[in-house]
């Protein structure tokens, strides 16, 4: 069988899956498991208060540092250029958002986290 480069055809274009970071730190690479940031966010326990399942929209919205997400359904408030409601977006590139990492299941490895940790410690 003689297969040529003419007949190699890709139908789909791969794209990188969106990493998601908490003021700088990266905490989740979003592979559409979730149907909802919110959801992907809640599941690293990242801290983010929501009413979305109580009937209160607005309560989720957080402040997007860099980056850009598409709304599967449209928010029922006004929102600035600069925030998200993740209770119903999806990011579609890399986004970084204005929530703390703190307690929250990061991505580490080792040793970059001893190294930022280290060079964090000498700008004290």
């Amino acid at each position: 069988m003689r297969v040529s480069l003419k007949t190699l055809t890709f139908n789909k274009i791969l794209t990188k899956a969106p990493i998601v970071s908490l003021d700088g730190q990266p905490v989740l690479l979003f592979n559409q498991q979730h149907p909802s940031l919110l959801v992907a966010l809640e599941h690293k326990q990242v801290k983010v208060f929501s009413e979305c399942r109580n009937g209160y929209c607005g309560a989720c919205k957080t402040k997007i540092n860099s980056g850009s997400v598409k709304y599967h359904t449209l928010p029922l408030i006004e929102l600035e250029s600069d925030e998200c409601l993740p209770c119903c977006c999806t990011p579609t590139s890399d986004l970084d958002l204005n929530l703390s990492p703190e307690g929250a299941d990061v991505v580490t490895r080792p040793g970059i986290t001893t190294a930022v940790f280290a060079l964090e410690q000498t700008k004290s």
